[in-house]
């Protein structure tokens, strides 16, 4: 009698989640593995010049780009000139951290210059706070290519950026690119993030005390990235800017007359800019900059605090008053 042979069916394989991402990048044993390329051979030559010390050459797990894990002089690494101020308090509280840790581990990144200096675009705020502590050395991931240093605003989240410090660092890049590259604004979107941050950079760097949260809203739908060469864009954005510090005088006006009537809020500027907003109850619309602006001036200059009454302020929203709260 013949007997019928049982046949195993292979087992049946899991589905990826729906969403889930594929796996890619290199294993964590592989990371060392290879020649770097000769320009990177050539940097790790160049940093041994400068006082430094190699501690180990590797791929980054997830694009494979090589890159250098380095000692440093501490007086060659300065910040970009392009960051943010430093905040002393931030600074104290980072080194009493390390101070009492007795240890730092936090690498920073860098590039190196044409003139063996290393910059830093994310680390301003641990490089202080090691010089404070009288560090000899820093620790630092260096990256070859130096147009990384310009694109790494986007990774910088070593303390939360405020809207003046984003617009800042965005603006003082676009200066800094501006020398370098000639290339259209638009091109820099990634470098950037927001047309918006430029415009209100150039306004905070003739007037540390703009309430640029107040703009910020109507700004994100009116302006946008041009298609001029950077260097004529920023003359562009500086013009840009010297209209929304007009409007800002204008504004404060009106705000001033609120508060000779008794009004007391944190929300009375964002008030007045939006009663003055034509985009207002436009959900989503966008609108040309210059249109928009002059707009807004012309309201602005016609606002009667007179006719506000106690209960349309109370009902407003928005970002306080930055310059009633500095």
């Amino acid at each position: 009698m013949a007997t019928t042979k049982t046949v195993k069916k292979p087992p049946r394989r899991k589905k990826r989640p729906e969403g889930a991402p594929r796996s890619r990048g290199i294993a964590a044993d592989a990371l060392g593995n290879g020649s770097p390329p000769a320009a990177v051979t050539r940097l790790a030559a160049a940093i041994d010049a400068d006082g430094g010390s190699v501690l180990a050459t590797y791929r980054d797990p997830l694009g494979g780009n090589w890159q250098l894990f380095v000692g440093l002089p501490i007086d060659l690494v300065e910040p970009t000139p392009y960051q943010r101020d430093l905040s002393d308090p931030h600074v104290a509280r980072l080194c009493s951290a390390i101070d009492r840790l007795g240890r730092y581990l936090d690498p920073m990144v860098v590039v190196r210059t044409d003139d063996g200096h290393y910059w830093t675009p994310n680390g301003n705020h641990r490089l202080a706070a090691l010089r404070t502590l009288g560090a000899r050395a820093a620790v630092a991931i260096v990256v070859p290519e130096v147009e990384v240093a310009h694109r790494i605003l986007l990774l910088n989240t070593e303390k939360a950026h405020n809207l003046r410090e984003r617009a800042l660092e965005v603006a003082r890049l676009a200066e800094n690119l501006a020398q370098l590259d000639d290339r259209p604004e638009r091109q820099f979107e990634p470098e950037f993030e927001e047309a918006a941050l430029l415009t209100l950079g150039l306004c905070y760097m003739q007037n540390g005390r703009f309430a640029g949260g107040a703009y910020h809203p109507v700004l994100r739908r009116i302006d946008r990235f041009l298609g001029s060469a950077l260097p004529k864009a920023l003359d562009i954005r500086r013009g840009r800017a010297e209209r929304l510090l007009e409007l800002e005088d204008t504004v404060s006006e009106a705000v001033r007359a609120l508060r000779e009537r008794g009004f007391e809020s944190p929300y009375l500027r964002a008030f007045v800019v939006a009663r003055i907003n034509p985009l207002r109850f436009k959900r989503g619309a966008t609108a040309e900059f210059d249109e928009t602006i002059d707009r807004m001036l012309t309201s602005a200059r016609r606002f009667d605090a007179g006719r506000i009454k106690a209960d349309q302020v109370a009902r407003a929203a928005g970002p306080p008053d930055e310059t009633a709260a500095s």
